[in-house]
């Protein structure tokens, strides 16, 4: 595959094939058409084809897509075929639901260590990792290979931590904290900000309720 830049929106949507994909295998479909995979995932045929063709098409004219082979293929692609070392940095309640998420697991996400600053949590198991103190981050960090960090301390606490984070090496946070980082060019951050997807979700309730008054 030649290397280009492919759009954002393009990158938004791989994750959704992925997922729908991997209920057709469930479901035991070997092959789906564009316009069949158009009505699952309310995308259009074509938009689904030019965002497979960024990546060079996998589709065949009068079969339509092998469904094992374009899963694995989007696996690939977004390199859940190899295992990705994370650790959680904050044991709260959000930072232990994410810790007791079995399938992240299964996408390649293994969770290796989680910190916090609360001495009472200190030694508490979620699924066989100890919950550790901050202090001993930089050490743990020397001594594994972690990729991804995850985020889940309160805004006055999360910009320090990306500080400790990325000067002991780490280039990928996930960011459920209500602050946007400043963090230097080569560190990828991923934001989840849960009370902006509400705000949507409010705003299209709005559009949907003045619409039916009309």
């Amino acid at each position: 595959m030649e290397e280009k830049c492919i759009s954002k929106a393009v990158i938004k949507r791989l994750p959704r094939y992925y997922r729908y994909l991997g209920e057709l295998i469930e479901e035991g479909v070997e092959r789906i058409s564009s316009n069949e995979l158009s009505a699952k995932m309310r995308v259009t045929a074509s938009q689904i084809r030019q965002d497979l063709n960024n990546f060079g098409g996998f589709g065949q004219q009068g079969y339509g897509y092998n469904v094992p082979y374009l899963y694995e293929e989007i696996g690939k692609i977004l390199g859940l075929d190899k295992t990705h070392h994370m650790i959680i940095i904050g044991a709260g309640n959000l930072g232990q639901a994410l810790a007791n998420y079995v399938k992240f697991e299964k996408r390649g996400f293994k969770i290796v260590g989680i910190f916090d600053v609360n001495p009472v949590l200190k030694g508490i198991s979620i699924r066989g990792n100890e919950i550790r103190m901050m202090e001993e981050l930089p050490q743990f960090l020397k001594e594994e290979k972690v990729e991804i960090a995850t985020l889940t301390l309160p805004k006055n606490n999360a910009a320090e931590a990306a500080d400790l984070l990325v000067k002991n090496g780490i280039k990928a946070i996930w960011n459920f904290a209500h602050l946007d980082l400043n963090v230097p060019k080569d560190v990828i951050v991923e934001n989840v900000h849960l009370s902006e997807s509400l705000m949507r979700l409010s705003y299209n309730l709005n559009c949907q309720a003045a619409e039916q008054e009309k």
